[in-house]
């Protein structure tokens, strides 16, 4: 596996030079900032990450004003009480895409924030405290009690909330197999666990936020 300054000198050649490639990377908000951030702002954003998924991201872009007044701004009581008549009304309100499905996510995510709220005392502090060196188990929570949060779906939510972590993107994954970190795309407990360690590895490293070597990694290779 190469040191994290050989893999940052491909990156940088490939984009111009080292101020080029500094230029493209966006730092993680500060954990207080994260804390900070209301609990219906992280549905909010969690949802249209799930909307986007799939499907045309400036569509949903230019929808989301729509979004915000058909679930009333996200509020965490309100969504969390959908029901049937509300699912009826609003697979048919054109102010949103009618995705069935994606629509009651809307509901079983609330309760997912309003349970980690409980748990931490609000969804940020849940987010902003969990360590970085174990990014792969909050990836692993939001498959497992969130709802359509798997794949790259969760990673891109906590990364456009600005949570410090990797996304597994196709040329995040390249540049891991090529360290021979990985053999395939990572399904398993065990792919995960190793493809953290490396994190981990160049974290130390490097000295670097999750974020700017995710991204770095990214750009080092495709």
């Amino acid at each position: 596996m190469r040191t994290f300054a050989e893999i940052y000198d491909i990156a940088a050649k490939r984009k111009g030079g080292e101020k080029a490639l500094e230029a493209l990377l966006d730092k993680p908000m500060s954990r207080a900032k994260l804390a900070a951030q209301p609990d219906h702002r992280w549905l909010s954003c969690m949802t249209k990450r799930i909307f986007q998924a799939g499907f045309n991201w400036k569509v949903v872009d230019n929808m989301w004003p729509g979004f915000e007044l058909a679930f009333e701004g996200f509020d965490i009581g309100h969504c969390a009480m959908l029901h049937d008549d509300d699912f009826a009304r609003l697979v048919s309100d054109k102010r949103i895409v009618r995705h069935g499905t994606k629509i009651r996510s809307v509901q079983q995510n609330a309760v997912f924030i309003a349970d980690l709220a409980r748990e931490h005392g609000s969804a940020g502090k849940a987010f902003a405290n969990w360590p970085t060196g174990d990014y792969a188990s909050l990836l692993t929570l939001l498959k497992k009690r969130g709802s359509r949060l798997g794949g790259n779906t969760g990673p891109y939510f906590l990364r456009f909330m600005g949570v410090d972590g990797f996304i597994l993107s196709r040329d995040v994954v390249a540049r891991l197999v090529a360290e021979g970190v990985i053999d395939t795309p990572p399904t398993s407990q065990k792919a995960m666990a190793a493809a953290q360690d490396a994190f981990n590895t160049w974290q130390a490293e490097s000295g670097r936020p999750m974020t700017d070597i995710s991204r770095i990694l990214a750009m080092s290779t495709g």
